[in-house]
């Protein structure tokens, strides 16, 4: 499994329209692009001078699916969010592979 992680940081003046565009827009594209079978947001806890960051994960089932969303999703969507929140959301991309989950019984 394959988690693509965007971790942004979103000022404050543009927080509850971007929250608003995440659940209502984005992330319902993103899921109907068939390449995720999930997605988490997580509030990530610490202090900033300007805004709020999150994390969100998107969790693919293969490589190969996340890079079928790379080369045919995800220009436009990435372009969506930069023409909609501009400087005002400032985001960088990890890649995370699952080795192994641990679970208490």
């Amino acid at each position: 499994m394959i988690i693509y992680n965007v971790t942004s940081n979103i000022e404050d003046s543009v927080h509850d329209d971007w929250m608003e565009w995440m659940m209502e827009k984005h992330i319902p594209e993103i899921l109907d692009t068939g390449k995720f079978y999930k997605i988490k947001i997580l509030k990530v806890l610490a202090q900033h001078d300007n805004g709020v960051t999150y994390s969100v994960q998107y969790f693919a089932d293969s490589r190969e699916k996340l890079e079928q969303y790379y080369n045919d999703h995800a220009p436009k969507l990435r372009g969506d969010a930069m023409e909609r929140f501009g400087e005002k959301v400032l985001a960088f991309r990890t890649e995370l592979e699952i080795i192994k989950e641990f679970k208490a019984i």
